[in-house]
């Protein structure tokens, strides 16, 4: 009996500690579970504030930087304004020299298996200058377009027009020129009227063979490009 009662009165003394405990317990865990849950909710955050959107240019040997360093193509450029002006934007250039709007097709799937939310489509010099028909220029550049978009509904293009001599044809050089606000007006996209305003014909602004940009050159594309692009990112 004596045995018995001895245990009785610890089991009673064990319960009588335990809910003093668990309650102390139980608020420990909890302030635990708060305290992960702020931190976590922290680095969220962090993370979303980190996060940077891409601008995809998507070009010729103008937006690759040819006989220029790559510092010191219009891209890079605009990457140095986003950086100074901490722009959650990242700049992908994708310039290709001698490249056509066929062969920016042929990559196009390839560059979005990155998601793209800003393109910048800088293709058609080189279409222009071989003399090819402009209904395949804008349908080739459409489709470009149009992939971009069922990749990611959101994004925000650009077209960079462009010209050509008129030597190569006047009805061709105005058919080719009208090509890209058209376009632009089409898919309801942010149009550069003419990519090399302010360069083109200026020999002192591009390289000996009169086609591509000089450094100084480049810095003048930049700011021209960055006109028609600043206010789209600022919607953001």
């Amino acid at each position: 009996m004596t045995h018995g009662g001895g245990a009785s009165c610890l089991r009673e003394d064990y319960s009588l500690r335990m809910r003093k405990i668990l309650p102390r317990a139980l608020v420990f865990a909890l302030a635990l579970c708060l305290d992960a849950s702020a931190i976590l909710a922290q680095h969220a955050t962090v993370s979303a504030a980190d996060a940077k959107k891409t601008i995809l240019f998507l070009g010729d040997s103008l937006t690759a930087g040819l006989g220029v360093q790559p510092e010191q193509a219009f891209p890079a450029l605009i990457a140095e304004k986003l950086r100074v002006l901490q722009l959650p934007f990242e700049v992908v250039n994708a310039g290709l020299s001698g490249e056509t709007s066929a062969g920016g097709l042929r990559r196009i799937d390839w560059l979005l298996q990155r998601e793209i939310d800003v393109l910048v489509l800088e293709l058609g010099a080189n279409d222009g200058l071989r003399g090819l028909p402009v209904r395949e220029l804008k349908a080739n550049l459409q489709t470009i377009i149009d992939k971009t978009k069922a990749r990611n509904p959101t994004v925000k293009i650009v077209i960079a027009g462009m010209q050509i001599p008129p030597n190569i044809g006047a009805d061709y050089a105005a058919e080719f020129r009208a090509a890209f606000a058209g376009l632009a007006q089409k898919n309801d996209a942010a149009l550069i009227p003419f990519l090399l305003d302010g360069v083109g014909g200026h020999l002192e602004l591009n390289q000996a063979d009169a086609i591509h940009p000089t450094p100084a050159g480049h810095k003048i594309i930049a700011e021209t490009v960055w006109q028609t692009l600043e206010p789209l990112l600022r919607k953001d």
